[in-house]
């Protein structure tokens, strides 16, 4: 969901707690990497539908192994149940690390940059102030249109740095829309 607000930075990440994707780590990360007088547009989680879209090749191994175990358990030694177990615990617990990757990802759309940040252990952060965005771009397969979900690159003008992706949002289009309005708006001075 977007916040669209017209506070200064601190008063922005305090609204955005009323927003229901919106975590208390997540204003208190926004809080501190946002400077004085940047105002806040949006803040977004991926949507639930990243984590299971992220692990869905992880599931289907895990299927592939725990039926491959109950067709050929005759010729293998223990009983299928010990291997349904195993695929089930591989399974759960690929779930529960894209969850972690869920809780840890912040995209953030600000009057003068775009952020993204991410990571379960090591936080990551891609920063790329407004004017100096080349493009961006909407990517989605055939699963993500099923679910009404995308995800948005950002391209800087410098080729030499990492790209930004704003995986699995909700509603790709207009969130798109809103972040080449921003960049266009930021170019031409920052003029409403």
């Amino acid at each position: 969901k977007s916040h669209p607000t017209g506070c200064a930075s601190e008063g922005a990440a305090a609204a955005a707690a009323d927003e229901p994707f919106v975590t208390s780590l997540a204003t208190l990360l926004a809080a501190h990497i946002l400077r004085d007088g940047e105002i806040v547009l949006l803040i977004l989680k991926p949507s639930f539908w990243f984590i299971l879209l992220s692990s869905l090749r992880f599931i289907a191994v895990g299927l592939i192994f725990i039926i491959a175990a109950k067709v050929f358990d005759p010729q293998l030694p223990g009983r299928f149940r010990g291997y349904a177990e195993i695929g089930v615990s591989v399974i759960s617990g690929r779930l529960i690390w894209a969850t972690m990757q869920w809780m840890s990802r912040l995209y953030i759309l600000t009057d003068l940059r775009i952020l993204s940040i991410w990571g379960v252990f090591n936080i990551e952060v891609f920063d790329c102030p407004l004017r100096k965005v080349a493009r961006t771009r909407l990517v989605r397969n055939m699963l993500d249109r099923v679910v009404g979900v995308g995800s948005i690159e950002i391209i800087p003008q410098d080729e030499s740095s990492a790209f930004g992706l704003w995986q699995t949002i909700a509603r790709p289009k207009l969130v798109r829309e809103q972040i080449v309005a921003t960049i266009n708006r930021a170019k031409q001075g920052g003029l409403p």
